[in-house]
């Protein structure tokens, strides 16, 4: 496995709010966490672990504290803000639990926003969009605003959208927590699929054990600090 490429390497991680102040808190303490290219890998932790707060920052939405990231081999800590920007679109597709579709724009435009950030071109986005979109079975739902489509099918249509721009991470934020079973299992479904045939990265952030037993390797995270590693296969 350590000759494997590194997808993500945190060394060190600290983080802290309120730094400095009477109510300084820190949430991580010293977080270590290599991800090899092409696992699926799950964060388990309740409320309040500190689950967030790391998916923050292997998104890199956050700054840590203390420590180094690199994704892809590229030291994240050494980034300005802009060329942060440029990685979160182009290098990680990120899925949520709310969508975060927009509601005025059809499913096929939604998955072509990130591609527009990117500078890609007006017929690469389309062909692409629709590419995923199929990928996700939303072909028959590519002109339909969010409005019109149920919770699988917009978290289908967000799935389409993370892979847009061909990220080399995928990051999953309790994706099935909106959704009824038998629809949150279809959603991991693709999340295999993608994995496997893919080759993609996966990193799910989840509460639910029973998700989790779904990955090749499950993390538990408990008041900030990994207190434990299970290897599936």
């Amino acid at each position: 496995m350590e000759n494997r490429e590194k997808t993500i390497e945190l060394t060190g991680i600290i983080k802290r709010f309120y730094v400095g102040k009477p109510n300084e808190l820190e949430i991580l303490h010293g977080i270590d966490l290599t991800v090899y290219k092409g696992e699926f890998v799950s964060i388990v932790g309740a409320s309040g672990s500190g689950k967030s707060t790391l998916m923050n920052i292997i998104g890199v939405l956050d700054r840590p504290t203390q420590g180094d990231y690199r994704l892809d081999g590229l030291d994240i800590s050494s980034l300005k803000d802009q060329e942060l920007s440029k990685i979160r679109n182009r290098k990680i597709g990120f899925v949520f639990q709310t969508y975060n579709l927009l509601s005025r724009t059809s499913a096929l435009k939604n998955v072509e926003l990130p591609m527009m950030y990117a500078g890609v071109g007006p017929k690469e986005r389309t062909r692409r969009a629709q590419y995923y979109l199929e990928m996700v079975g939303m072909e028959n739902r590519m002109y339909h605003k969010p409005d019109e489509l149920s919770g699988g099918q917009k978290q289908r249509v967000s799935i389409a959208r993370a892979m847009a721009n061909e990220p080399s991470l995928l990051l999953a934020d309790e994706p099935t927590g909106a959704l009824d079973s038998k629809t949150g299992n279809r959603i991991m479904d693709i999340f295999h699929r993608l994995n496997r045939e893919e080759g993609k990265t996966i990193v799910l952030i989840t509460h639910s054990a029973e998700l989790a037993e779904q990955t090749d390797r499950i993390i538990t995270i408990r008041d900030g600090e990994i207190t434990g590693e299970r290897r599936k296969r």
